[in-house]
This record gives structure tokens, sequence and C-alpha cells, in this order.
């Protein structure tokens, strides 16, 4: 049965019935996208052989008719009767065919009311799918597959724009909408589409690619079918279009029917890269080509020198395969149609009835899945899966393979895992010896022309003038420069010709029209990037620095306090000072007391000593002597710190009562609104709406074109004519106070913008390669010399408008804080350390003796109190005191006069009948003391104040220390 079922399609194309009725019902019923009908009645005696032949003859007038006008859309009618001849007459339970998307549309309208499944292997347009005819099953490539190749072969080469040239028909325009998607995910844009009808005669083709010749875009992307292809490369090569700078992309179209091309044909396609679905050449196709050949040859000795793509042939026989399994698999049995129940019908169609068996046999078919000679036959979503699109280039006589291209990989080299992700070498159109870059900077060749504003004032960024004896006119400036500079550095030539404007003293919108109005190529000057402008043309990256603000006057600052004194000085850091003052002369003291004579005293001469030494290191007049390397130690740090705090007080305070004198006459915006100032702006300046913007009134407002006139305005002020304030970008800001050094300040915040920019039309590839021009330059001590040129060295006249705005701000605790951290922690160190462990461990005895007699209180109460106690006495055993008990020692016995005894001392020998080692010593440190010239008059009051708070509880010396002196007392 399936053998039967594929004989009746094989031989359907040779069934060829037709009657008027039966076109005019087809036409009504099944046209559905399809031009406009005209319904023609014929009344004839059929019933005679007359009317018999008249019917014949009116059959023939229109297939004579069709048959000389093969692209009229009533071809895809004649198809639709075959099918339903088939359908009615042969009851037919699948159809093959018909080859093209538009005839594969009308015969799917009638299998789906007819419940047959229709089987196309050629009718690839994405219009067709499963979605909206069920009974339609596409046994080929969906057309929109090989976008994503396309769009990888764009994406490899960078290529940003590109122009799509479609055949105006459904297996055309139905690639469009994934084309554009597959471009967009690779950064391509399409500039233009061109549709052609498959009919297009040579004039309509040159007249499509002469518009595309005009366009700076030379990547066109082509998706057409193989007769109306090889017509336009033709007609391209003629027009010189395949040659260098071209590049030329098509789809299958192309690639797949190379067999079918004439020498001619290939011959003009030189360079072009094309795609065609990949199939292995395994033995099974051989053996099946070879077979066919023969086989044509007998059964159609006409068509012998007729040779059919290979491709298509393997498709249909898998189609044919896949019916013939579909039918064993679901046991489909004779054929059966449901006649409607209607007594009457109008026309053929209604006649039709339906499959009982087409649903089955369509299950079946998509469910097919076997290994084809074309490879993995299996149905997705009712078409065929392709495993890989083969990436070709035409050369010489034929194709060659330059690559792959797979969902999985990409492109590739080969289909080998880990191959290369590019393509092997390609040989474009004009064998150019580098990849073109897909776009010309001036498609007819000619020069291109730069807008260039013209301007009163600032013309350090653009200068128009014209010579006094040649009449040439000059063009110089800033930006000039620079895009001088990025010309010659460009990757490719760029011929130009300055056009001056004077459409800038208007508005710089109206120069950005000109782009719009595509009167001029670019534009190049000080033109400020901005949103609305974006819109109508495209920017390169800024020159010059972005902002805006104001510039005022200044005026001397009458206001003066009697407290300046203290203003270099944040109040954080004068606490600080302060407690790092008492702190330093604390720890000089802890560590001076015990030790150095002139820090001993009563408590209020120590304590006036501690601040005394302490605010004395702030003009360096401290003349105590120290004795301990520590406390030398403590000062010179401290001493290094108050270096810096008076060197930097002085020069806040100096900077106050001298640059202060100078402030702006207003700071703020809302000040000039809310005294109704008049304000100025540059002539041209998009800065006008945005002063609107934030509430300013426009009657307010005055425009200016130089820097002079700006000068005499604020000079002037609001009130005599001019203005209180004069707004504008911030290179023409700086480049103003550059000039006019005295007298004025820029204040208030800074607006944000773009900068400035040159102009280039929507979409020009040029702009991306002369924003990284700029980049590059700006990144190079070029740009530095360019702008020392036109404005000088960079701080040659800063004068008050590089000062800042209101007083010298005061100086805080934080920039101090390092140097108050290193003398903090090298005075406790020396303080806890060196000198208070030192202490606790030398005198430990000493310290566990005087607790019991601390008195009363708390253990750790009396420890305390006999610390300080202990303290708070001389050390004897220092080098000062023991330099002086020993020189009193040596007077003494040089005299020969033993120093008296104490009476009180004498008594107690007599009442206790011996002498205390401890009364001893304290007698002899009182003759000691008392003995010495030299012993400065406030150590001696503080001895006599020790002797009558100490008493008997004085440390004793060490008697081995003075033997002479205790055999002298006895």
């Amino acid at each position: 049965m399936a053998r039967q079922h594929c004989r009746y399609l094989m031989h359907a194309p040779s069934c060829f019935f037709v009657s008027l009725h039966l076109l005019l019902a087809a036409l009504v019923a099944t046209a559905q996208n399809a031009p406009s009908q005209v319904r023609v009645g014929v009344i004839l005696d059929l019933t005679s052989p007359v009317g018999h032949r008249q019917r014949t003859g009116i059959q023939m007038a229109v297939e004579d008719y069709y048959a000389a006008h093969p692209t009229s859309a009533t071809k895809e009618y004649r198809m639709a009767l075959l099918a339903v001849d088939l359908i009615e007459n042969t009851q037919v339970q699948a159809i093959i065919g018909p080859p093209t998307s538009a005839e594969a549309e009308f015969v799917s309208h009638i299998g789906d009311r007819a419940h047959v499944p229709v089987l196309s292997y050629s009718a690839t347009s994405p219009a067709l799918s499963a979605a909206q005819m069920p009974f339609f099953v596409r046994t080929a490539a969906n057309d929109s597959f090989q976008t994503a190749p396309v769009a990888a072969i764009l994406g490899a080469f960078k290529w940003g724009a590109a122009v799509v040239l479609y055949e105006d028909s459904p297996y055309g325009s139905g690639i469009l909408p994934a084309l554009a998607d597959a471009l967009q995910g690779v950064g391509t844009k399409i500039m233009d589409r061109a549709s052609l009808p498959s009919d297009a005669d040579d004039g309509r083709i040159d007249a499509v690619l002469y518009h595309l010749m005009a366009m700076p875009t030379r990547v066109f992307v082509v998706h057409m079918l193989y007769p109306l292809a090889a017509r336009l490369f033709l007609r391209a090569k003629k027009a010189r279009m395949m040659s260098e700078e071209y590049v030329w992309v098509a789809t299958d179209g192309v690639g797949g029917f190379m067999d079918r091309l004439s020498p001619e044909d290939v011959d003009a396609m030189q360079g072009v890269v094309s795609l065609q679905p990949y199939v292995e050449v395994t033995d099974d196709v051989k053996n099946f080509s070879a077979r066919l050949r023969v086989r044509s040859r007998l059964e159609n000795p006409s068509d012998a020198g007729v040779v059919d793509l290979t491709l298509m042939r393997l498709w249909s026989y898998d189609t044919a395969w896949a019916i013939a399994s579909a039918v064993e698999a679901a046991d489909v049995p004779s054929p059966a149609f449901q006649t409607p129940r209607q007594s009457t019908t109008l026309t053929d169609l209604d006649r039709l009835g339906v499959s009982a068996t087409g649903a089955t046999l369509l299950k079946a078919v998509l469910a097919a899945t076997f290994d084809g000679i074309s490879g993995k036959f299996k149905l997705v979503d009712g078409q065929l899966q392709l495993a890989a699109y083969e990436v070709v280039n035409i050369i010489g006589k034929g194709a060659r393979t330059v690559g792959f291209w797979t969902p999985e990989s990409g492109i590739s080299r080969d289909l080998i895992p880990g191959s290369s992700n590019a393509l092997k070498q390609i040989l474009w159109p004009g064998e150019p010896p580098a990849t073109p870059k897909g776009w010309t900077v001036s498609p007819n060749g000619r020069i291109l022309l730069v807008a260039v504003p013209m301007k009163n004032g600032f013309k350090q960024f653009v200068d128009i003038s014209e010579s006094s004896t040649t009449g040439e006119t000059k063009i110089t400036g800033y930006s000039i420069d620079v895009f001088d500079e990025v010309m010659k550095n460009m990757p490719y030539p760029v011929s130009y010709r300055y056009v001056p404007n004077n459409a800038s003293l208007e508005s710089y919108d109206k120069l950005v029209d000109l782009m719009r109005d595509q009167k001029v190529d670019m534009i190049v000057g000080d033109v400020t990037i901005t949103a609305s402008r974006m819109a109508e043309a495209d920017f390169t990256m800024p020159f010059t620095e972005s902002g805006w603000s104001m510039v005022v006057t200044v005026q001397k600052d009458t206001s003066s306090t009697m407290w300046i004194f203290v203003q270099p000085l944040s109040t954080s850091l004068w606490l600080a000072s302060l407690a790092f003052f008492f702190f330093t002369g604390f720890v000089v003291w802890v560590i001076e007391h015990r030790i150095n004579p002139e820090f001993r005293g009563r408590p209020c001469q120590q304590f006036g000593l501690i601040f005394y030494f302490a605010f004395s290191t702030l003009v360096f007049s401290h003349k105590e002597k120290l004795e301990s390397n520590l406390s030398r130690m403590v000062v010179i740090i401290w001493v290094f710190v108050v270096l810096i705090l008076t060197s930097s007080y002085t020069a806040s305070l100096t900077s106050m009562l001298t640059v202060q004198k100078l402030q702006p006459t207003v700071t703020d915006v809302r000040e000039l609104q809310r005294h109704g100032h008049y304000i100025g702006y540059q002539e041209g300046s998009f800065i006008k709406s945005s002063l609107i913007k934030m509430g300013f009134e426009e009657s307010k407002m005055k425009t200016y074109g130089s820097e002079d006139e700006y000068a005499n305005a604020l000079s002037r002020g609001s009130a005599n004519g001019g203005v209180a304030a004069v707004f504008d970008e911030i290179p023409y800001l700086k480049l103003f106070l550059s000039q006019y050094c005295d007298g004025y300040m820029m204040v208030g915040p800074i607006y944000k913008t773009a900068g400035l920019g040159f102009v280039f039309p929507r979409d020009s590839p040029m702009t991306g390669d002369v924003s990284r021009g700029i980049l590059t330059l700006a990144e190079s001590e070029k740009m530095t010399k360019i702008e020392k040129a036109w404005f000088g060295e960079p701080g040659a006249c800063r004068g008050p408008s590089s000062a800042a705005i209101g007083s010298s701000s005061n100086l805080s605790f934080q920039s101090f804080a390092g140097l108050f951290i290193i003398t903090g922690v090298a005075s406790s160190l020396m303080l806890l350390v060196y000198h208070l462990a030192t202490f606790a461990y030398r005198e430990r005895d000493e310290l566990r003796a005087a607790e019991p007699t601390a008195g009363s209180g708390s253990v750790s109460l009396r420890k305390l109190r006999a610390w300080m106690q202990h303290y708070d006495r001389k050390d004897l055993r220092s080098p000062t005191f023991k330099t002086w008990n020993d020189e009193s020692l040596r007077n003494g016995n040089e005299s020969g006069n033993p120093a008296p005894s104490p009476r009180w001392m004498g008594e107690g020998s007599q009442r206790n009948g011996a002498t205390s080692p401890f009364s001893v010593s304290v007698r002899s440190e009182m003759n000691v003391a008392s003995s010495v010239e030299e012993t400065p008059a406030s150590d001696a009051l503080d001895n006599s104040s020790e002797q009558e708070e100490e008493g008997a509880t004085m440390t004793s010396l060490d008697i081995t220390q003075s033997p002479s002196f205790v055999q002298s007392s006895r």
C-alpha cells in the first residue's frame, strides 16, 4: 500500500485537469492572501458538442494566458486545482509538494480543509508554519534557521551595518523578522531593505543598485532564489559593485543551487560568501545519485541534460521514505473520505470531504525518525532540523568551503571538536589585500563637507578669517587642530573640506539640523553634546571637559572680627592641641620630678611648672634643664609637632588676612532669582533653555558673544545695564578667567553636561573610529601641545579665580592626627614602660615597707597612697643628688671642722644610749644641704619643707656611701 501511495504522489504533476467552474471556485475558496479576483460567469449549452468545444477553447485561453505570464498569482491557484483534483478524484491521503512557498501555502489550505497532510521539501519560507496550517509538514530547513549563521559571519568581521536585498515573494520577505533579530544580536544594524520582484527587469535592478551605491554601507545580505540572484550579480558587476570595499553575503538560495548556475553567472559572483545546508557525501548518497541518473535517462530522455539539485533530490527521497514508513507504522487503511451531509454543494471544494485517516497519518509522519541519505531525519514543530550549515566562498568556477556553522559551536573552521572559531581565508570581491571595512567614507568619491560654526568671540575654539591679499578663507582653532590630528591617524584616508556656516549665530541647534537634513557630512567645532541633539545626529566622545557654571565679579571683604586669630584651627584641633600640651608637660614632670630639683617644690609651683614648660615650647623658650634621656626624647618629638602646628597656623592665618579680603558678589543661583538680577549667556548656547528650566525669566537674560562683552557686562552690574552673572560652559569660563585674572571668579555648583564633540550623521560608522582617535590623542602629549598653543600654560594666570570661594578653610584635626598619634604613643611609652615600670621594680622593697604606714582604707587605696608618697621623694641615688652629697662631704673634711651634731641628736643619743642610723642620716642630709653654697634657694626651701613635713620618716642615706661622715658624727 505504501508503494501505491508513493506512485500516486509521484504521478500527480501529470494529472492536470481543469474546469472553468473549478478554477473560479478555487479562486474564491483558497486565495486568502491573493490579489483581488474577478468572477467571470460562462453560460454554455453543454448538451451539444459545440458547447463542449467552446468550453475547451475558453479553458485553453486561460491556460495560454497564464503560460505567457508565469509570474501571475494564478499559478498558485493552478497548484490548488491540482490538489483538489488529487483529493477529489484520486482520493490521495497525502501530498508531496508543491515546489515554491507561495504554491505550498495554497495547497496547505486545501490540505487543512480535507485533513490531508501536505509535505514540502522545497517550501522554506518562515511564513508557512504548522501553527497556522496543522497539516503542513516541512521536510526541508526553515529559512529562519540560516539567519543565525548569516549574523555570525557579519559578527565575525565586526561589520556594524548592512543592507538587505530580498525577493519580493513569501520566500524572500518571510525571513526578514528573524534576520533583523539575529543581526541585532551581533550588533549589526540594518541600514536599508530593498526588494526585487522575481520578474524584475534590468532597469529595475539597476535602479535599486544605484540607490544602494549612494549609501556608505558596503555590506549586502542577499536572500533570493538563484534565478533572480544570478541576474542581480550580473547587473552588480556591470555597476562595478563587485569590486573592492564591497561585501556580499548570500543565503542558501545561491549557495545551495550552484549546480544550476551558468559559468557566466558564477563569474559574476566572484567573492560572494554564501551558505548551504551541510550534507555529508556518503556511499549511500553516491549510490543514489548514480542510480537516479541512469533511471532519469531511461524514463525522461528529453531531460537527460538537466541536472537537478543534489540537496533537493536527497530531501525529496527522504520525504517519500518518511511517508512510506509512516503508512507502515500507522497501518493506514484504504482511502476513506467523509462527504458533507448537505444535499446541495456550491463548489468542488465543498464536495471534497474530510479524510478519515489524515490525522493518524500526520501523527505518524511527525513521529518518523530515521537516518536518511541527507542525514538524520527528525521533525520538530513540523519541520526538518539541520545539524550544520556550510559556509562557501564562490571562487573560480565553483564554491570553496571556508567554514561551518553549528548551533552548538557557531562559526568554526571544521566540524572537528576543538576546531578554530574562525573562517578560512576568504577571497572578497575585487581581491582586496585585507578584509573590507564594510563601509566607505564618501559613497560617490566626493570630498566630504564639514560645517564649521561662525563665532563672534571665543575664537580660540574656532576662528574663521579671510586673507586680505588672496581672499582665501582660513579656518583655525583648537577644535580644528584636534579634528585634523584625529583625521591624520585614521586607518583609512578621509578627504574633507571645511565650510563655514552662520546658523550657529542664532542657535547651535540650527547647525545640528543641517546634519539631519543631510546638507553637510560632518560638523566640527565647539558643539555641546545634549540629549536633544543626539536625537538628530550622532556625537563622538567629548574632547573637552564637561559642565557649566557661572562667573561673577568679586569685591573686597570689609567685614572683620577681633577673633580671627582663632579661625585658622578648627575647634577639634584647638582642643586636641591643648590636651597634648598638658599631657606632654605632665609626662616630662613625672619623669623629672624625683631626679631634677628644678621640677620640685610646693604643689602650686609644680602645677605652674607643668603648664609653663609645655607652653614655652611654642616659642622654644623652655630653660629648664632635663636630666633624663626619656624626657629629652619626649620633648624632641613634641617640639617637632609644635613646629609643624605653628607653621601651619601662621600660613592659614596669613591666607585669611590676605586672600579672604576678596569675596564674590553672588554665591548662589537662588540669590540671583530672589533679587531679580540680570544674567548673561553665550549666543547660540543651549544654556538658555537650561536657565529657563531653572526658573529664570527670559526677560532677565542677555546674550553675549565674546570675552570682552562678558567683562564689560559684569563690570557694569545688573543695575547699570549689565549683568550680575554670566553662565557658560567650563572651557569658556576658564578661557575668560585666563584673560581677565583680576576682579572675576567662578562660583556656584557645576552643572553636568557631556562636553564638546564632533557631529556625524545617525549610525555613521565613522563615529566610533573618530571617538577612538580622540581617546588616543587625549592620552598622548600632542593633545597637551594643542591646548598650550591655544589656551596657554595651565595656571599661568590664576588670580582670584583660583582662590577658594569665601574664606580659606581652617585646619582640621584630621590633617594632624598622625602627628598627635606619634607624640602620644612616644610619650606614653616613655612614661609607662621605661619610667614607671623601672620605678616600680627598683623601689619594690621600699614600697612594700611603706604600705602598712600609708594610713587607713582599702588595700588598693593604701598601696596607691604609699606609691604617691614614695614617688614624691627625691631619688638620692640619682646622679644629680648624689653629686651634691659628695661635694658637701668633701668640703666638710677639707676644712678640718666636723659638722656639728644637732642638739636633738645628742639628746637622743644620751637617752637611748646609742645613735640611730635613721637619725644620723636625717641630720647628715640637713648638714650637707646647708653646707653647699651652690644649692639653689628653691632647693633649700624644698629641703626645709621636706624636713618639716616628713620628719623622722625621711629615707636614710646609705651609710656605706659616706664613712667619713659617720666617723665625724661620732
